[in-house]
């Protein structure tokens, strides 16, 4: 227990622990033991201070009479949300029994852990828990729901998670925002734009919603749904044609320039117009002012590769820094994810040695309701943490299908009786945050940091980590490796001799500073983690999986006969369904919205502000439609994903597919369509 959480009155470091690339440092201020402010830390070198509304009003979430306050075993039926109290005790005997059982009748596959990113500590969310379900056997989870289609396509090309540093930043002469609403998920990154721009430097958006970062740009770019890969190869062809390429550059830091260089002569301008809904001129004046003006930067967003073919358009996206030389600039390059720059030892962290049978089959989490419902050998056991699929996982309604079965065991771990907690058998109150000790590490800057506990835990809740520990005991592990604290567990996770930019990090260094920052070790000159140790253009190890060694651009799938694109985008006031059940933020966010073209809506005869059914073959939803201008026809844009509420039809994700993108395993959220009209 950290010193903080004696002292009743007083001003503490944090951290911001949601999944968000800013990763704000804090100042919390205690008066007799709550929080009343949450305050920025002016002294963190990049967040410097300013943080959102959404930690601004955190105290709000973690002092919220709808807080879990001890264990709770269901007595009602399974979403009717009727729970009566228990102790820890017999929380912990339940649920070990019952697994006890299952393995013994149906083997530990039986058995699902389902997690994600709720907490970004690497102790609440890769730890214990990956070590307790490595030792069970349980069925592996495919944690892919957010950036991994992504991820794979951007490491084809540069080999890891590795871009610029963001506070490089400030000496960009152009930015590209390119599907991401920096505004409301990347606030710093616009703040250091900000700084760049009082000297001279230009801000261009592409994306399929003029949100609140398109209208904050120079220039805002329109693009249809799904179509970023062909813009893209688009403005290569252009760069090449025009000769408009760094040659130097390209033969000493690339491979597959020459490839490159044929392989986009059919994208045309007036070909690629058509794909993207991008006037020729507007590509024109793109590619050339791309070229023409350095440093330029790339901020890559998660929008666009929710998409069919996510991962090869991050592909083609990230190929464009170094056919103009922006990586030997500073200020230029692009910027996907820095999390390869704190990538710690996971095999440490995780213990995968823990699992016996290599061939334990691994589920994705994008299929959970085909999982739940499909498997010929069916889960029969679910243990949900750190998230909230009943919302926030695609074809919801399909999800809670399965999670009402009567046969399955579901366990919640949860500060609140979230959607998916109404479903479960046995519900256990989760602390928060502030109440444990934890490892962050930014995936956009590059500081790590720790969290002191600064709040006794609330009422009888427990961590992940502690619950983990308990349920390893009870079920008669004894592994050493599920009794270690939580800061043995950081130690070993900060001892990794293959990331020499860990070299200095310690956690020694980070209770002392609070935050320390990776070492810099410069991407190029130097050989990056690519298997030539260059800008791969083209890859061999594409070729290899079964992929085109060169980005390429496939359509969408159209599987299926709707008239609108829809994109459920992240609003401003929520993460995901995280602060959807705090009334302060709901007042903030007002209603659920969707944004339609005015063309479109004069069509359908339909008026602003009403309320409107969308729908499709999986679900249906009604929100209030906000006309204009800001999407091309065809296009519906939502924003944000609600919290239920009686009488209310708002369930987003319940219009999502849950196919796979062609990377990683990634999520297709935004390839999907529905239908709009007016409410009778």
């Amino acid at each position: 227990m950290s010193s903080f959480t004696k002292q009743e009155t007083g001003v503490f470091p944090a951290v911001c622990p949601l999944d968000c690339p800013d990763q704000c440092g804090l100042l919390l201020h205690k008066q007799d033991g709550k929080i009343v402010r949450v305050q920025g830390d002016q002294s963190h070198p990049i967040t410097k201070g300013a943080i959102c509304n959404k930690v601004r009003h955190m105290a709000e979430r973690v002092h919220s009479p709808k807080r879990l306050q001890y264990p709770m075993k269901r007595v009602g039926a399974k979403g009717e949300g009727r729970f009566e109290r228990i102790s820890w005790e017999e929380a912990i005997e339940t649920i070990t029994s019952k697994w006890k059982q299952l393995i013994a009748e149906h083997g530990p596959e039986a058995i699902l852990p389902y997690s994600f990113y709720g907490n970004m500590g690497l102790v609440g969310t890769e730890g214990m828990d990956r070590r307790f379900f490595h030792r069970m056997g349980a069925s592996r989870l495919e944690r892919t729901i957010c950036q991994s289609a992504g991820t794979t396509g951007y490491k084809f090309t540069m080999g890891a998670n590795l871009g610029i540093d963001p506070e490089e930043t400030v000496h960009t002469k152009l930015f590209i925002f390119w599907g991401i609403n920096a505004v409301s998920t990347n606030m710093h990154q616009v703040v250091l734009a900000e700084q760049a721009r009082k000297n001279g430097a230009k801000i261009i958006v592409i994306d399929v919603h003029k949100n609140q970062t398109g209208r904050w740009a120079d220039w805002f770019i329109p693009i249809l749904p799904g179509t970023d890969g062909a813009l893209a190869l688009g403005l290569m062809h252009i760069l090449f044609a025009e000769n408009l390429v760094d040659e130097v550059f390209l033969q000493e830091y690339t491979v597959g320039h020459e490839e490159l260089r044929e392989h986009v002569k059919p994208y045309t301008p007036e070909r690629v117009s058509r794909i993207t809904g991008v006037p020729v001129e507007d590509l024109l004046r793109l590619a050339r002012m791309y070229a023409n003006t350095t440093p330029a930067f790339i901020r890559i967003g998660n929008g666009l590769q929710h998409h069919d073919n996510g991962g090869m358009s991050t592909r083609a996206i990230s190929c464009l820094p170094a056919l103009t030389g922006q990586w030997s600039l500073k200020g230029g390059g692009a910027i996907k994810s820095n999390g390869s720059y704190l990538e710690c030892n996971s095999e440490a962290a995780q213990r995968p040695d823990l699992l016996e049978n290599p061939n334990t089959r691994s589920i994705n989490m994008i299929q959970l309701g085909k999982a739940l419902l499909e498997l010929e050998e069916p889960i029969r056991s679910l243990y949900v943490y750190n998230t909230n699929p009943a919302v926030v996982a695609p074809r919801a309604n399909k999800v809670r299908q399965g999670l009402a079965r009567e046969d399955l065991f579901t366990v919640v771990h949860d500060l609140f009786l979230t959607e998916t907690a109404v479903y479960a058998d046995i519900v256990l109150p989760a602390t928060s945050s502030f109440e444990n000790m934890d490892f962050y590490r930014s995936y956009w800057h590059q500081y790590a940091q720790i969290q002191l506990p600064v709040l006794p835990p609330y009422a009888e809740s427990k961590s992940n980590t502690e619950v983990f520990r308990l349920l390893a005991q009870a079920m008669g592990y004894t592994e050493q490796a599920l009794r270690d604290s939580e800061e043995e567990l950081i130690r070993q996770a900060l001892d990794h001799p293959r990331n020499p930019r860990l070299e200095g990090i310690t956690f020694e260094g980070l209770v002392e500073n609070k935050f320390q920052k990776a070492k810099a070790i410069p991407l190029l000159p130097g050989k990056l983690p690519t298997p030539s140790g260059k800008i791969e253009l083209y890859s061999e190890t594409m070729a290899q999986k079964g992929y085109h060694p060169l980005p390429i651009y496939l359509p969408l799938v159209q599987d299926e006969q709707h008239e609108f694109w829809f994109i459920p985008a992240p609003n401003h006031n929520f993460l995901n369904s995280t602060f959807s059940n705090t009334d302060k933020h709901v007042q903030m966010e007002k209603v659920p919205k969707i944004h339609m073209n005015r063309t479109d809506a004069a069509r359908l005869g339909i008026v602003d502000k009403e309320l409107v059914r969308v729908w499709n073959d999986r679900g249906e939803c009604e929100m209030t439609v906000v006309i204009g201008e800001d999407v091309l026809p065809g296009v519906a844009v939502s924003q944000g994903l609600w919290a239920d509420k009686p009488g209310a039809k708002w369930l987003l994700n319940s219009l999502t597919p849950d196919r796979i993108a062609d990377m990683g395993g990634g999520a297709v959220f935004f390839s999907g369509k529905v239908n709009i009209a007016k409410c009778e």
